[in-house]
């Protein structure tokens, strides 16, 4: 009888040996990261363009709603950034797939989310009123997102992801890009934020 575990690492670009079920901050870089996130799309890729709205594209966007909805330390932006980062590995599945395939994803999105902050000198956990923040700028892109690329109609988002205050998105826009452009966009947000966070 085969009592061997079966294989549940992943090999990175970078070399790294990630296990998925049980992963830890060594094992994690943000060249993987942002190279996982520029690839994979959005909307599970049915967005309008010649490109996938990345979910790095999205990570940004979310950043850049953070700070506008109030005053926000490179720590809260960083935890913003990352805030869809295990999908890297376990891509991104719509709201509703999350639901159907159970509590299973949320515990290995938890595990994951949980190595990645470490890694990069956060709480393992995010607090209530952070994690709040960011679902609030979260909802706030899916809105932009579904109005701008995702074929929605605005009382049809409106009725979604409910519609954002004007102010708060003004001059806020939806970026289509090469996934390589995304790739340096996200690395040099996050080594921006990594540098404030060290500073003095």
């Amino acid at each position: 009888m085969n009592t061997r575990r079966p294989r549940a690492w992943q090999r990175m670009l970078s070399g790294r040996r990630l296990d998925l079920l049980d992963p830890t901050p060594v094992d994690i870089e943000i060249a993987d990261i942002a190279h996982g996130l520029a690839f994979v799309a959005r909307w599970n890729g049915q967005t309008r363009g010649d490109w996938p709205y990345s979910v790095a594209e999205h990570s940004l966007l979310v950043d850049d709603i953070l700070c506008r909805t109030g005053a926000a330390t490179p720590r809260e932006r960083m935890t913003a950034l990352l805030h869809d980062a295990p999908e890297y590995v376990i891509g991104d599945m719509i709201s509703p797939v999350k639901a159907a395939v159970g509590p299973g994803y949320g515990a290995l999105d938890e595990r994951l989310q949980a190595a990645i902050h470490l890694r990069f000198g956060l709480p393992a956990v995010t607090a209530p009123r952070l994690k709040s923040r960011i679902k609030r700028a979260d909802r706030v892109s899916a809105w932009l997102e579904a109005v701008h690329v995702a074929g929605f109609s605005e009382p049809e988002a409106d009725r979604f992801f409910r519609r954002p205050d004007p102010e708060l998105i003004a001059g806020l826009s939806v970026r289509l890009r090469p996934p390589a452009e995304a790739r340096s966009a996200y690395l040099e947000r996050h080594a921006a934020l990594l540098a404030a966070m060290d500073a003095p």
